[in-house]
């Protein structure tokens, strides 16, 4: 099973690559490098869902172009950094997604924010597998829970707090995962999303964030996932 990993930026990429050891082939794609090690294929796809959903697109449309070919991938992961709610995601710590939830996508109403599920049209969540997601925390350490994603990065504690009532329970926020998300269903390819906390999601204090910690424990975290999934096969439960 070949895997397609996703990341905003080379050098969330790279610290994906670094987990595979040596011997990555570049394989161009317009306005992209694909960086392909073993069985699997790594993309630096953008900053936010939209340039998230647009690289995953392509390049699942670019490895199977023939309509009726199936995908050759059997799993799309959406990777990098992110903001951890504090306390159940702190600074260096893991989070995969047990669902993928578009946190801002929707109106602002009188009442309040309304997903826009609630305006009675598309979708504001995806489920990952729920045994992978087992398997993968199990594996990593990683903590399980809901992955935010947002178009804008939280900068207030105001903004974290309504976030947090909004969805309770999640753990993380990030810009990436419901966009890489959105590509893969409409390819018929399972996602998953798993990111290392840099920050925390609340006002910004650069001189908090870890990012090189964060990029570390990305690293480390595919390094012990790599076997899950390349083992793992879409009918398991």
């Amino acid at each position: 099973m070949r895997v397609l990993v996703v990341t905003a930026v080379p050098v969330e990429r790279d610290a994906v690559t670094r987990a595979f050891g040596g011997g990555t082939e570049v394989l161009a794609l317009p306005g992209a490098e694909l960086h392909r090690t073993g069985a699997f294929d790594v993309l630096a796809g953008g900053v936010g869902p939209a340039a998230a959903a647009a690289s995953t697109a392509f390049a699942l449309a670019s490895a199977f172009p023939a309509a009726a070919a199936p995908s050759p991938y059997g799993l799309v992961v959406s990777a990098g950094i992110g903001g951890g709610f504090a306390p159940a995601a702190p600074l260096g710590s893991l989070v995969v997604a047990s669902a993928i939830v578009a946190a801002d996508l929707g109106a602002e109403t009188p009442d309040g924010f309304a997903p826009v599920t609630a305006l009675g049209f598309g979708r504001d969540r995806f489920t990952p597998p729920p045994a992978l997601v087992r398997e993968v925390a199990s594996a990593t350490g990683a903590a399980p829970g809901p992955v935010l994603t947002v178009s804008t990065v939280t900068g207030t504690a105001e903004r974290a707090a309504a976030l947090r009532a909004a969805h309770p329970g999640a753990l993380a926020e990030a810009m990436e995962g419901f966009g890489v998300a959105e590509a893969a269903e409409r390819a018929g390819v399972p996602v998953l999303e798993l990111r290392a906390v840099s920050n925390a999601v609340g006002p910004r204090d650069r001189a908090a964030w870890r990012i090189g910690d964060a990029l570390a424990a990305l690293t480390e975290a595919f390094g012990k996932t790599a076997p899950v999934l390349e083992g793992w096969h879409r009918h398991d439960h």
